[in-house]
């Protein structure tokens, strides 16, 4: 059996995922390769360096606890307006990303990872998903995670490269080709009780995102039952943090630490058709009826887990 670990985008909605790898490492459950796409192509470019053992992890917590997002979409003004009147391809510039990963990388090249590890692009003249499984670290992470709009492209082998995200499959389809027979998806999941829209454009540009990654997430699990087995663990909900909100990664990282050892624990991560999980939908304000979601029915119920059954 090849067990594959499929880590989804979503901004500072990465830290969720930390939480995640913790409760599978206590249950010992360990990939034999990782498929990663924005957010989740920083989380397994660690992994794939520095391995899954407790106090790797409780690293990769602490770096996440200690980011904001001027260390990600630093907001300079002339940078927005190089982008706005087409001197450049994205309103914030990538550096503070390409320092942060390069800060904490331990390998130069993907081939070196501990594990095979793949990160998902996509093609940004054709739409086409690009899966970079070598070549250098940092390049491929910022390829992965380059927003468009919002990070400039990154150039490859004449190619512009743009967030895996936008790409037509979401991770889990490239795990199955790549020979997965057992498929851990690990969803940032979609705020779903923000009170009210997000106010700035990195912040829309995120939310709606993160939307966009949970639809795809949904099609492509449902549409791959057979192909593997795919268990996937419970996003948050309710979820009232942005994904351009960098301050509270701590508490996104023990909700989600909490949530997936008791969902693990309790059988309910073997429950069938997974993907409801994902389901989309909205807390109102109190005292108002939730709107229902866009998958099945189903509805993650007010709590830390998603709906059960």
């Amino acid at each position: 059996m090849t067990t594959a670990f499929v880590l989804s985008g979503g901004g500072s909605l990465g830290a969720v995922q930390v939480g995640m790898l913790q409760a599978l490492a206590t249950h010992d459950v360990r990939p034999d390769l990782l498929v990663g796409t924005s957010a989740g192509a920083v989380n397994v470019a660690w992994i794939a360096g520095h391995g899954m053992s407790p106090d790797s992890l409780a690293e990769l917590a602490d770096v996440w606890t200690g980011l904001r997002r001027r260390d990600v979409f630093p907001v300079d003004p002339r940078q927005v307006l190089r982008g706005l009147v087409g001197r450049s391809a994205g309103v914030a510039s990538d550096a503070a990303l390409r320092r942060l990963v390069r800060a904490h990388a331990t390998i130069d090249d993907l081939t070196q990872a501990r594990v095979p590890t793949h990160l998902v692009a996509a093609d940004l003249l054709s739409g086409r998903q690009v899966l970079i499984s070598s070549g250098d670290v940092v390049d491929g992470v910022l390829a992965s995670a380059a927003i468009p709009g919002i990070l400039p492209p990154v150039a490859s082998a004449g190619r512009h490269l743009v967030d895996g995200s936008v790409a037509l499959h979401a991770g889990v389809s490239q795990a199955v080709d790549l020979g997965a027979t057992l498929v851990y998806v690990l969803p940032t999941g979609a705020p779903c009780a923000l009170p009210e829209p997000p106010q700035s454009a990195v912040g829309v540009a995120l939310h709606s995102l993160t939307l966009l990654i949970a639809q795809r997430l949904i099609n492509e699990i449902a549409g791959l039952q057979g192909a593997a087995e795919i268990k996937v663990l419970p996003p948050l909900c309710p979820l009232a943090v942005s994904a351009s909100d960098f301050r509270h990664a701590a508490e996104l990282i023990a909700r989600a630490r909490q949530t997936s050892l008791e969902w693990i624990s309790s059988g309910d991560i073997d429950l069938p058709a997974p993907e409801r999980f994902l389901s989309l939908h909205h807390h109102r304000p109190e005292g108002m009826q939730d709107e229902p979601s866009s998958a099945q029915g189903r509805r993650p119920r007010r709590g830390t887990a998603p709906a059960r059954g």
